[in-house]
């Protein structure tokens, strides 16, 4: 039976290498990523199964070393006759001993080294590969299925021949023959699959497989940590460092419900397993676990779709003829993986932002300057037709940049109108909208003026930028309606906005310098054309009231000369006399009665600056009688 069991590890560890080689080379001819991963654990396998046979070998010749130990004691009748150490008499044991206690654990490191490195491999390959179309799937499809078959079979034989028989050293080469079975079906399924028109299930498959090698070699990391506390017995079989429980568990589904059945039996202190309750179970599991199946397929024939969406109903990835869009409410369809709903909220308003992303922290601030930073990130659009104050563009002056720079925070808020059009049309139509806004965005601020762009042009700039995108993406058939573009935060960029600052500042007080020196002008030019006419007609006035008095006083003195020389000493005497009445009729005069007396008169013809008592005027009631 021993010699049976060498042989059944000598067929796994050959069926493990062929298949492995046959399977690599056919994956590599077919271009089935599946195909080739699902090599990478024969491999594996192959190489378990090479320790495990190796060390089958040293276990197989200390069973026959120990069969010859007791031959010899019985025909001696007594071992006393033996002095040499234990290590000389058994040197079988010593070498299996010697093997497990440093082959072991190196080929587990080893075995390690290569599930992490490769894993590591894959997933990098993945990442940059592309998935290509299958080359001769239909003979790929057989192979594999021809390598599924005889794995199977043999696995099942190994397993349960170290079932029943207790051969540990058997497990990890049928577990890995299992594995490998399982796997190439699942390589024959992603075929079919790829043929069928899902092209992408190869390429899933390869992540999926990926994934298992990756927990592979964490488990096996854990099983070498683990090993180095584990309590050592003599003569106490410990479990094989290199089996993993994981490709143990995938081969052999059906070790979970004993392994559950004995957790069972621990706890409740009773046969459990014996019960009617477990063998029913045990019989119908299969039975139970279809139905659950049959009820989960069911189940999948029934969607909702709710308030505010539409479905897009397709089958085997093309829309169905007549029912290509579904309305809100429930809907029959065939079960999955036959029929699927892709949900679109075709009522709900999305929106996404153009040159900047926002800042959470920064949200709450009710006061944004453009000196500080208010986002996470921003884009510096290009604005070459800037303008300067006088209108002209910047291009006509050598001393001007050509080009400036503003950073624009543009949300766009579009509504979904065409569900079919932005489900089937491209890949990520929303990417492809956010992609085809900002390429309309930098566009249109090539060539606007900035100053007119953020004060003034602000909502033009909103509504032009609103019909480009609208039109771009019909032209492009999105089947999206572009609701709203706005300019909430336009400004220059960050880190030169307090300089744009001074320079607006400076003009502004050049303006109310020009705006002063306009007001002086069109205050002055009226007031001195009004002083102008005062002065001329002030001259016309003199001129109106001087010539009469000139004339008259010449037509008196034509008339005085003809009376002076009628009667000169009368004219003379009396115009002396009127010359002393109009000189004298204000002054105060003092008639003297007295005949007797000669008296000296002195009159002080000089002007008073103050009056006295005397120069008071009485009024003539008052006068003393």
């Amino acid at each position: 039976m021993e010699r049976n069991i060498q042989k059944v590890g000598v067929v796994n560890l050959v069926a493990l290498f062929f298949a492995a080689a046959a399977s690599f080379a056919v994956a590599r001819f077919s271009a089935s990523l599946a195909g080739q991963i699902s090599s990478v654990f024969l491999g594996l396998g192959f190489l378990a199964a090479a320790v495990s046979y190796f060390q089958m070998r040293l276990e197989d010749r200390e069973r026959l070393e120990k069969l010859e130990f007791d031959e010899l004691n019985k025909s001696r009748g007594s071992s006393t006759m033996f002095t040499t150490t234990e290590a000389e008499v058994f040197p079988a044991r010593r070498a299996r001993e010697q093997f497990e206690r440093f082959m072991v654990p190196a080929f587990t490191v080893i075995l390690f080294l290569l599930q992490a490195g490769v894993a590591f491999v894959l997933w990098s390959e993945l990442k940059i590969i592309a998935a290509e179309p299958l080359r001769k799937p239909l003979v790929a499809m057989a192979l594999y299925g021809l390598f599924a078959l005889v794995l199977f079979l043999l696995g099942k034989y190994s397993a349960g021949i170290a079932r029943l028989e207790g051969q540990r050293l058997l497990r990890p080469g049928a577990s890995y023959l299992l594995l490998g079975a399982y796997l190439c079906f699942a390589v024959v399924g992603c075929i079919v699959a790829v043929e069928a028109g899902f092209l992408r299930v190869d390429f899933y498959a390869a992540h999926a497989f990926s994934a298992l090698l990756t927990l592979a070699a964490v488990e096996t990391f854990i099983n070498l940590v683990l090993e180095i506390y584990r309590p050592r017995l003599k003569g106490q079989l410990a479990r094989l460092l290199y089996e993993s429980r994981l490709v143990g568990l995938l081969s052999q589904p059906e070790g979970l419900i004993t392994t559950a059945a004995q957790a069972l039996d621990y706890q409740f202190g009773f046969k459990v397993s014996d019960t009617w309750v477990y063998r029913f179970l045990e019989k119908a599991i299969a039975w139970l676990i279809l139905l659950q199946f049959g009820a989960l397929l069911l189940s999948s024939c029934f969607t909702f779709i709710q308030p505010g969406e539409e479905g897009l109903l397709e089958r085997f990835g093309s829309p169905v003829a007549g029912r290509e869009v579904l309305q809100p409410g429930p809907h029959l369809k065939a079960p999955w993986p036959i029929d699927r709903v892709i949900r679109f909220h075709t009522q709900q308003i999305q929106n996404f932002n153009i040159g900047f992303t926002p800042d959470e922290d920064e949200e709450h601030e009710k006061t944004i300057v453009w000196t500080v930073k208010h986002f996470k990130e921003g884009t510096n659009l290009v604005l070459v037709a800037a303008r300067d104050s006088a209108g002209s563009t910047t291009g006509t002056n050598d001393q001007a940049v050509p080009v400036s720079l503003l950073t624009a925070g543009i949300p766009v808020q579009y509504q979904i109108s065409n569900v079919g059009a932005w489900a089937t049309n491209y890949t990520d139509a929303g990417q492809m909208l956010e992609q085809l806004a900002a390429r309309e965005v930098v566009r249109y601020f090539v060539g606007v003026d900035l100053n007119e762009v953020i004060s003034t042009g602000r909502q033009a700039a909103a509504d032009a930028l609103r019909e480009r995108i609208q039109q771009r993406a019909d032209e492009l058939k999105l089947g999206v309606s572009i609701l709203f573009v706005g300019m909430q935060d336009i400004h220059p960029p960050t880190q030169v906005a307090d300089k744009y600052e001074e320079v607006v500042g400076a003009l502004q007080v050049k303006e109310a310098k020009i705006l002063d020196a306009e007001g002086y002008r069109a205050k002055e030019i009226p007031l001195a054309k009004a002083r102008a006419e005062k002065a001329v007609h002030d001259a016309e006035s003199y001129r109106f009231q001087t010539v009469p008095v000139a004339i008259a006083e010449a037509a008196q003195f034509t008339n005085q000369v003809a009376a002076f020389k009628a009667a000169p000493k009368v004219y003379t005497a009396r115009s002396y006399f009127q010359t002393l009445v109009r000189g004298a009729s204000a002054a105060r005069k003092y008639v003297l009665m007295s005949t007797n007396t000669q008296d000296s008169i002195t009159i002080n013809l000089e002007d008073k600056l103050y009056k006295d008592i005397l120069d008071i005027q009485v009024a003539p009631g008052l006068k003393a009688k």
